[in-house]
């Protein structure tokens, strides 16, 4: 049995797309996944299944999304090991000053590539930072400067329907979570 992560995209955000935790846990034991693990609102969970198709598993999870909560979600899906190399391949002292910086991990769907999506993200000079990884991309903002960053600005635009995004601290928890499964 493999463990993966699942990443929905955009459910519970802003009061859209609402799914309770433990609905969605069902929807996936209902699936034929085991040992299948919830984490905070954010569309996280951990399963365990022999399916180790990784053009055909997000088909069938976005497939049953659809049919039990009337939902198009997009999902990505990382194996155990993936994120474990995401996390650990992190940039140097990334997640390591949170008071004084956001650092969130951009987790590519697969419609788009990280070349693509790093040539339509702008910086601000001193207050973004960002840096590709395989399949991921780290960013940072200054806390101080939240309101000068262009990361913000990305969310307006149609690339960003190819992201679901994590903070620091949930990627690393969801790596904790899958690891002692």
């Amino acid at each position: 049995m493999q463990t993966y992560i699942s990443l929905l995209r955009g459910i519970n955000v802003g009061g859209k797309n609402i799914i309770k935790m433990e609905a969605l846990k069902q929807c996936f034991v209902d699936m034929g996944f085991s040992g299948v693990k919830t984490y905070i609102q954010s569309g996280n969970v951990i399963f365990k299944t022999r399916d180790t198709d990784m053009v055909e598993l997000p088909k069938k999870i976005e497939g049953q999304l659809l049919k039990t909560f009337s939902i198009e979600i997009k999902t990505a899906i990382l194996t155990e090991n993936e994120l474990m190399e995401t996390v650990e391949n992190a940039p140097e002292n990334f997640g390591l000053v949170p008071q004084k910086f956001r650092y969130d991990v951009w987790f590519l769907l697969p419609a788009i590539t990280v070349n693509e999506l790093m040539s339509n993200i702008r910086l601000r000079e001193g207050v973004d930072f960002l840096q590709a990884g395989k399949n991921v991309i780290y960013t940072s903002r200054l806390t101080g400067e939240m309101n000068r960053s262009y990361l913000q600005k990305v969310i307006q635009t149609p690339i960003y329907q190819n992201v679901t995004v994590r903070n620091w601290n949930t990627a690393t928890k969801l790596l904790e979570i899958a690891r002692n499964d």
